[in-house]
């Protein structure tokens, strides 16, 4: 007899139905704050206060970081920050349900898993360079500018995706 392998088999859900439950996330987020959804302000609230901790004079001193800082509060309380906590529990909790928990490296056959995560860095990186040069995410750009009607929402989330279609040609080769 054959010994069968099992299969882990995911049941995703459908990225319709998802963002669906997104639009309805980002009409309820400006309901209860009156501002829309967004990652960015979370990270740049745990940079200040990192460096605010390891030199108070320096963050003081510097014109960019002196702007967060509050005396009177932590730039920790800021609701984005729990907002993004709030994303990571979430993920945990759903990765848990699904069985989906681990370590592991997704990629194509033809590149090796370094490969992978050299691309996933330089990629994070330029997002996050070109996050800061917009000053704000593409959820807090382009979603809750979308949700808002915005000309500039619109626009951000038409260079977001016309960007990523022209460069996936280039990079194709490592995924097919």
């Amino acid at each position: 007899m054959k010994a069968e392998k099992k299969q882990n088999k995911h049941i995703y859900w459908n990225p319709y139905f998802g963002g669906f439950l997104l639009g309805i996330l980002i009409i309820f987020t400006f309901y209860m704050t009156g501002r829309g959804l967004g990652a960015t302000g979370a990270m740049k609230s745990s940079v200040v206060a990192t460096v605010d901790t390891i030199s108070h004079t320096h963050a003081e001193s510097n014109s960019y970081y002196s702007k967060f800082i509050n005396k009177d509060e932590s730039v920790l309380n800021n609701w984005l920050v729990f907002e993004t906590i709030g994303i990571l529990l979430g993920a945990f909790i759903s990765g848990s349900l699904a069985g989906r928990i681990g370590l592991r490296t997704q990629h194509s056959p033809k590149i090796t898993s370094r490969r992978r995560l050299v691309f996933a860095l330089i990629g994070g990186v330029l997002f996050g360079l070109g996050s800061q040069i917009a000053r704000g995410c593409t959820s807090g750009a382009a979603l809750s500018g979308m949700a808002v009607l915005s000309t500039g929402g619109f626009i951000t989330m038409l260079s977001i995706f016309g960007t990523g279609y022209l460069a996936a040609y280039f990079f194709r080769k490592n995924w097919i």
